[in-house]
C-alpha cells in the first residue's frame, strides 16, 4: 500500500476501498507514499474505517481528551484538535498533489467540504460548514470533521464523515477542541445506505470535483 501506483496521466484519480483498517498502519502508509511519490504519480482517494481510537492534531491539547474510557489516543501530524475515529465511520483521505491541482489549503477545504455537503443533500439533508471550525454541520450538529497535513506540495489526511457508529465516545472529548459541541450521524437523520454505498458516492463527487477519472487499482 505504501508504494505508488505507476506513473499515469494525472487526469485519474486512483481509489482504494480498504475496509477496516488500524490507524496507525495507514496513516503510516499514507506518509510512505508521499515520501515516495514523484510529480508522475497519480493521486489516490483512500476510503475505509477505522477501529476506535482517539487522535490528537499537532495543535492538539490533551485537556480536550476528558476521559478516554479505554480507548487508545493518538498524537498525529494532522490539523486539528482532537476526534474520535471508530467502525461506522465513513474515512476518506485524499493523497492529492496540490501543486498540480492547483489548490492551496483552503482550496482544499473547500473541496472536500463541498463533496460531503454535495453528498448529503443528495439524501435530503441541508449541511453547512463553520468558518471558524471547519467541518461540516447539520442543525449545529458536526457530522464530518476535517484534518489536513502537507508535505512536498502534496496532502494526506482528509475527511470523517459519521454514517453509524457509536456516538458516546464523543461525549468523552471536547470534539475538535469545542466544549459541548453537539455531534450527529447519517443513520439518525433518516439516511440508511451501508456505508459501502456512502464510500462510493463520496468518492464519485470528490473525483468530480477534481475534474478527474475515478480508476480502481490492478
Amino acid at each position: 500500500m505504501s508504494t505508488p501506483a505507476p506513473a499515469t496521466s494525472d487526469g485519474l484519480l486512483v481509489i482504494r476501498y480498504l475496509g477496516l483498517r488500524a490507524y496507525e498502519t495507514i496513516w503510516q502508509a499514507m506518509r510512505d507514499f508521499t515520501d515516495a511519490r514523484d510529480p508522475e504519480t497519480p493521486d489516490e482517494l483512500w476510503l475505509l474505517q477505522h477501529p476506535a481510537i482517539y487522535t490528537l492534531g499537532q495543535a492538539g491539547r490533551w485537556e480536550h481528551l476528558l476521559d478516554a474510557g479505554g480507548i487508545p489516543a493518538l498524537k498525529v501530524d494532522r490539523g486539528g484538535q482532537v476526534t474520535y475515529h471508530g467502525p461506522g465511520q465513513l474515512i476518506a483521505y485524499l493523497l492529492l498533489d496540490l501543486k498540480r491541482a492547483g489548490l492551496g489549503i483552503k482550496g482544499l477545504v473547500h473541496l472536500l467540504e463541498t463533496a460531503v455537503m454535495e453528498l448529503l443533500a443528495a439524501h435530503g439533508i441541508t449541511a453547512q460548514v463553520r468558518p471558524d471550525a471547519p467541518g461540516v454541520y447539520v442543525a449545529g450538529a458536526k457530522i464530518a470533521s476535517l484534518g489536513l497535513r502537507v508535505r512536498r506540495h502534496c496532502s494526506y489526511h482528509g475527511v470523517a464523515l459519521n454514517v453509524d457508529l457509536d456516538l458516546e465516545p464523543f461525549s468523552r472529548i471536547n470534539p475538535c477542541g469545542y466544549p459541548g459541541l453537539a455531534v450527529t450521524r447519517l443513520v439518525d437523520l433518516g439516511v440508511a445506505l451501508s456505508l459501502d454505498r456512502l464510500a462510493e458516492e463520496l468518492a464519485a463527487r470528490l473525483a468530480a470535483r477534481l475534474g478527474r477519472a475515478a480508476m480502481l487499482p490492478t
